[in-house]
């Protein structure tokens, strides 16, 4: 079986109140994108994992693959796998690479091994491997509140053009950032914002990360710079980054903005939503 997890963007990300037991709580939309890692899962006689392309930290047993697979298996008999895991979505960019790849490898193995599990008890499973994982799931666009875990469906007035994403090489500590915030509620409704024209997001749909972790990090503040220059109608971090996104409405020669070292995904996007499943 061959899977593709895919990633997300934040469209508005704040951050409301630090709680007691040391989480935060927020509000952000996730919108699925089309930059995909590749996820085989074989039955095979004894359990191994694999990891190609980008290289990821920690050991095999540590990946959140291998997390979802031992889940699953405490809760159902399944016989062991290879899971062999294609990375391609850049590592620690705010784009939710870990908690699809996670994701999808519950979805895989409900299927592959026909467990009839539903959806909302998919949730409750990835829930525990990661507050995002339960997006991921089904992979529409989400309004996340609470530690990021709660969810509500949204309708999002998303125009015909083209979304740019750009990772520069750079990495963004998540502790660090949130250290350098100042939590407080936003008098901005997010969920009414994004039903306005694109061309009124930018000064109303934040990211509260973005100007502390590009006072750290000043690749990131250049990205948007440039994306805002050369004619984005919205452009923002997303999640505690590295990535940074722009929506565009023509084509344009992106790749040549930016230097070769930075990683850069670009879609069609319009008004028909797609989500990524299986």
């Amino acid at each position: 079986m061959i899977l593709f997890p895919h990633a997300k963007i934040n469209l508005g990300l704040q951050v409301v109140e630090k709680r007691q037991d040391g989480f935060h709580n927020i509000i952000s939309c996730l919108y699925p994108i089309g930059w995909c890692d590749v996820l085989e899962i074989i039955e095979k006689p004894e359990f191994s994992f694999r990891s190609t392309g980008l290289d990821i930290p920690g050991t095999g047993q540590e990946n959140l693959c291998t997390r979802a697979y031992q889940l699953i298996k405490e809760e159902f008999d399944i016989p062991p796998v290879y899971i062999h895991l294609h990375k391609i979505i850049p590592i620690g960019a705010g784009l939710g690479g870990g908690s699809s790849d996670a994701a999808f490898t519950l979805k895989g193995l409900n299927q592959l091994f026909g467990l009839s599990i539903p959806n909302q008890e998919l949730k409750r499973l990835a829930a525990e491997l990661g507050s995002d994982c339960a997006f991921f799931i089904d992979g529409n666009p989400t309004l996340a509140t609470g530690t990021g875990d709660q969810f509500q469906p949204i309708q999002i007035n998303m125009p015909k053009g083209y979304l740019v994403v750009v990772t520069p090489p750079v990495h963004v500590d998540t502790g660090m950032a949130y250290q350098r915030l100042n939590p407080k509620p936003s008098d901005i409704d997010l969920k009414k914002s994004l039903g306005l024209s694109p061309d009124q997001w930018q000064s109303r749909i934040i990211n509260d990360f973005e100007v502390p972790v590009s006072d750290h990090e000043p690749a990131i503040a250049r990205v948007k710079g440039t994306l805002m220059s050369k004619g984005a109608l919205f452009t923002s971090l997303s999640g505690s980054g590295s990535s940074v996104y722009g929506i565009f409405k023509d084509e344009k020669p992106w790749r040549s903005w930016f230097e070769t070292t930075y990683r850069v995904w670009e879609q069609k996007i319009g008004s028909d939503h797609q989500s990524y499943q299986l």
